[in-house]
């Protein structure tokens, strides 16, 4: 007859192994936490997340305007390789998130530089390369056509200074960048904007 409890070889009922806690003990969670995939756990909040995700995947419109261009080519080629940070140049604003501003801007190219950087999703960043483009350069006394500084015509986050400046020095600008974009509170900055926006 079955008593609907484990019974041993004599008849006598087994006593039952003690139930484990739903809740693991400290002691135990070390041992949960190693047979992950991958071995870990990493808590973070999401807006973190994202901010990581999106500084390591920087996809600049690169604007060259003059001899800082060669420099900045130089970066993306096999030497420095600019790919290995993430940063893969695209051909149109639609795509991109980064502008480099690399050489002299004229007043004509100024229209350009500000429709181009309108065409581009938010959040949007300027890197300026170059002494040209941070501030005129050689350019900055007696030329009537040459901007004193591309922040005139859009907003810009990081100046790499130089004249023209190494490729090492852009990839400085860059990580600097990245730096900016990992501490940035874009999500409580788009909430906000959104609570604004509606009607009362």
């Amino acid at each position: 007859m079955s008593t609907g409890f484990a019974e041993t070889p004599s008849g006598a009922p087994a006593e039952l192994p003690a139930r484990k806690s739903q809740i693991a003990p400290i002691a135990e969670a070390v041992e949960i936490l190693d047979s992950l995939p991958g071995g870990g756990l990493i808590l973070t909040t999401v807006e973190a997340a994202l901010n990581w995700g999106r500084a390591a995947s920087l996809w600049p419109l690169t604007f060259g305007l003059a001899c800082c261009a060669i420099e900045m080519m130089a970066a993306f080629a096999s030497r420095f390789d600019l790919d290995r940070l993430g940063v893969i140049p695209r051909a149109t604003p639609r795509q991109a998130d980064l502008m480099i501003v690399a050489g002299r801007a004229t007043y004509k190219m100024a229209v350009i530089v500000r429709r181009l950087w309108e065409q581009m999703p938010e959040p949007k960043y300027v890197i300026s390369m170059g002494s040209c483009a941070t501030c005129g350069g050689p350019f900055y006394y007696d030329n009537y056509s040459i901007i004193k500084g591309i922040d005139q015509v859009v907003p810009v986050d990081v100046y790499v200074p130089g004249c023209p400046p190494r490729p090492e020095a852009l990839i400085e600008g860059i990580l600097k960048l990245q730096e900016q974009i990992k501490k940035e509170p874009f999500l409580r900055r788009q909430a906000a904007a959104a609570l604004a926006a509606q009607p009362r």
